[in-house]
């Protein structure tokens, strides 16, 4: 079968196809045909070589991936050829808290990801797409979509009528903005373009903030919350914008950290100032299969169609590669499989 396969910290320039044995699943494993794949920020920060925990060997690489079941092992209960599902982010995170064993194995930068005709998976690591959505619509929930979800209502515990602020126009902030309209809270988001904070706001955005005209922006967002400041910040920024998510947050809320598109050394926080106005600052990674389920479901009773900025034919990764590093998207960016 054709796949791509990477090095870590190669470059997208050594981003190559090549012919390999199409894996044979196991007793408890599936085998997926890719219909599609979408683009993270990670999967930049692998081309990089600075993603955590990376091995020194070539994989295939994208971690969001979504197919159609093509071939079961011997033992498989939960699903048939021809069902259409996506993976959890983390192979062994089915349910309950995290642990270091859990989230050992992530697709496309631990693993093998789904940049191929096919994947293979464990039976426990995937979940019906829902019924409405395309094969590119649901290549973005696996990590985007779990993230936002986790960061909104698991982790962050929101309930109707709370006030969220968000970092930019990508994957994640996007996708959450859809999620918080549809649960009732209300959304203000950032970016450094008008044009995207129009379409932002024609997605439901309640309040937006161009960042270049308004560089104290959590100013803004204390305004526009009347002083009180937002309930929940998704931190997407990481060091470049740490320091201003705490500022824009009310006493008592919560800064989810789960990004570092500015970098993640060199912040200057100060302790006092977390204690002093009782802020968590939670930091994690995606989420379980359980809440992709939860996902899932929600999206399914919403009709929530997540929003695709481009799509790349299979042959054009290294320009779908290039297009989320220019950073001009709003949404996802897509990459079909192989026709």
């Amino acid at each position: 079968m054709k796949a791509y396969r990477l090095r870590p910290g190669a470059g997208i320039s050594n981003l190559q196809v090549a012919d390999i044995q199409t894996p044979v699943p196991a007793p408890h494993e599936v085998l997926i045909k890719t219909h599609a794949a979408s683009l993270n920020y990670r999967d930049l920060m692998f081309a990089r070589g600075d993603y955590i925990n990376l091995k020194d060997e070539p994989l295939v690489p994208l971690g969001d991936g979504a197919g159609e079941v093509i071939a079961v092992g011997a033992r498989v209960t939960r699903f048939k050829p021809g069902d259409r599902v996506i993976h959890s982010y983390f192979s062994g995170w089915i349910d309950g808290a995290p642990d270091p064993v859990k989230t050992s194995g992530s697709f496309g930068v631990h693993i093998d990801g789904v940049l191929a005709e096919s994947f293979i998976a464990h039976e426990q690591t995937l979940v019906r797409i829902p019924s409405y959505l395309s094969y590119a619509e649901a290549a973005t929930l696996s990590c985007a979509g779990t993230t936002a979800w986790n960061a909104l209502f698991v982790d962050g515990g929101l309930q109707p009528g709370s006030t969220i602020l968000l970092q930019g126009t990508g994957g994640v902030s996007i996708i959450a903005l859809q999620l918080a309209k549809a649960a009732g809270l209300r959304a203000i988001i950032t970016s450094s373009s008008d044009e995207k904070l129009e379409r932002a706001r024609a997605l439901g955005a309640d309040a937006t903030i161009n960042y270049r005209k308004q560089p104290e922006w959590q100013e803004e967002a204390r305004r526009l919350t009347d002083g009180r400041g937002v309930d929940l910040t998704v931190e997407v920024g990481g060091a470049g914008t740490l320091t201003r998510s705490l500022a824009a947050t009310r006493m008592g809320g919560t800064v989810s950290v789960i990004g570092g598109l500015a970098g993640f050394g060199g912040t200057p926080i100060e302790p006092v100032a977390l204690l002093r106005n009782y802020i968590r600052l939670s930091g994690f990674m995606v989420g379980s299969r359980a809440m992709l389920e939860d996902l899932a479901r929600f999206m399914e009773a919403s009709r929530i169609r997540p929003v695709i900025d481009r799509e790349f034919a299979f042959e054009e990764a290294q320009l779908a590669y290039e297009h989320l590093k220019a950073g001009r998207h709003f949404g996802k960016v897509v990459i079909r499989g192989v026709r």
